[in-house]
């Protein structure tokens, strides 16, 4: 059996490490356009210089010979022949595969803006030669902006500020971070990022590029019609799905990306996907997860991806520690929202019918273990007669005789 996996970032190195793991015999060809294996959520680091090259890393220094994996570095896919099964690279080579794993992963998508595709030291925050651009931009800029406020704009954001410069953040919605924060923590951040002098634009979009005589970067023109100082734009407002290899009808897609279901089977039998490819659900544990499930099956033993919400991020940003899962308002009035809020820990918890469907917690993180082993196990959040804030893992576990804690299911109701 020949499996090939495309994509070298957290769904596809999972999916590899599955892979030898379930099939020791197999033959395991991995291509990446990377010419190294690094995690995308730390790529600030490089930035900052906190992190070489190889502190990037999340695998063992000798992962590919340990898990003989056949890696085609610097390999982009041009073509894929789903009947011949064979993948046509951009360099004319063709790779043969029994099975397929696609873990392209996702690229800057960046907006219709006036010269934004034209213009010079525009750099997107997705790959380490991304990195190395804005590292190496950064240290003549003057005034660098970082054009989106979500996790990759803050991450960008953070690793400037500790190279001694004070970037300006533009975002188009009312608050950073968006998606993951509700206006309460959302502020914590913006009060932090403001006391070291970054300046901050929320309800404002940037419109055009305007470029000097050499097609630098000069200024940015805003919503607002002011006009900003720019010789460094990070963009950061999104990404979109690597799937341009694909030709019409060939494996099915959607609005948002390539569709796979929860074993991580695409539309054809011998061809699986999992990660950023779908345009769904951009974080790292998803990708770790879908890469796992989709090489489990694979290989003939089934695995679905049922245990993990489609929005949950744990980050550190000026200090100041996060976890937010699912969304951080309720959908409407039929949810439950309570809220502990004081000057060390804000904590929010949205549920209804005794299921959780999203939280908050910042400043201190240890309620986040409770938390979670209450969304791990399914433990209803309205058995307990008690405020949700003030459980602690004596209301979910006993001591066995041989003084191992085990989840007992009925715990609890006494308060009931």
């Amino acid at each position: 059996m020949k499996y090939v996996v495309v994509g070298a970032s957290a769904a596809g190195i999972n999916g590899v490490r599955t892979l030898r793991q379930l099939d020791p015999k197999a033959e395991i060809c991995l291509i990446s356009q990377d010419t190294h294996i690094y995690s995308r959520c730390i790529l600030h680091h490089y930035i900052e210089g906190s992190r070489t090259i190889e502190e990037l890393s999340f695998v063992e220094a000798d992962f590919i010979e340990r898990y003989q994996i056949d890696w085609i570095k610097g390999g982009t896919l041009a073509s894929l022949d789903t009947d011949k099964k064979v993948l046509q690279l951009m360099d004319g080579q063709t790779v043969a595969y029994d099975k397929l794993l696609l873990a392209t992963g996702a690229s800057t998508n960046y907006p219709p803006v006036t010269n934004i595709d034209v213009a010079r030291h525009v750099v997107g925050l997705r790959t380490l030669a991304d990195a190395k651009q804005i590292r190496e931009k950064s240290q003549k800029a003057q005034s660098i902006v970082v054009m989106g406020a979500g996790l990759v704009g803050i991450d960008a954001l953070e690793g400037i500020l500790h190279l001694g410069k004070s970037p300006t953040l533009v975002e188009f919605g009312s608050r950073l971070l968006p998606i993951q924060l509700d206006a309460r923590a959302a502020m914590a951040y913006q009060e932090a990022f403001k006391q070291v002098g970054v300046e901050q634009y929320y309800d404002t979009a940037v419109k055009e590029v305007i470029m000097d005589e050499n097609q630098q970067v000069k200024q940015l023109r805003l919503s607002t019609g002011e006009i900003l100082p720019c010789d460094l734009l990070v963009v950061a407002t999104g990404v979109r799905p690597n799937i341009g290899f694909l030709s019409d009808g060939q494996l099915i897609t959607d609005q948002f990306g390539l569709v796979f279901d929860s074993f991580g089977q695409t539309s054809i039998d011998s061809i699986y996907a999992a990660g950023d490819i779908s345009g769904r659900n951009p974080i790292w544990p998803a990708a770790v997860k879908e890469g796992i499930i989709a090489a489990s099956n694979m290989v003939g033993i089934k695995r679905e991806l049922t245990d993990f919400f489609a929005s949950k991020s744990t980050m550190t940003f000026m200090n100041i520690h996060t976890l937010s899962l699912g969304n951080p308002y309720p959908a409407d009035d039929s949810y439950m929202v309570e809220i502990d809020d004081n000057q060390d820990v804000y904590r929010k918890i949205i549920h209804k019918d005794g299921v959780i469907y999203g939280a908050l917690v910042q400043g201190n993180l240890s309620y986040t273990g409770i938390l979670t082993q209450m969304v791990k196990t399914g433990i209803p959040t309205d058995r307990h007669g008690k405020s949700l804030f003030s459980l602690t893992y004596a209301d979910f576990f006993d001591l066995t005789d041989n003084l191992e804690f085990t989840f007992c299911q009925n715990k609890g109701d006494e308060y009931e």
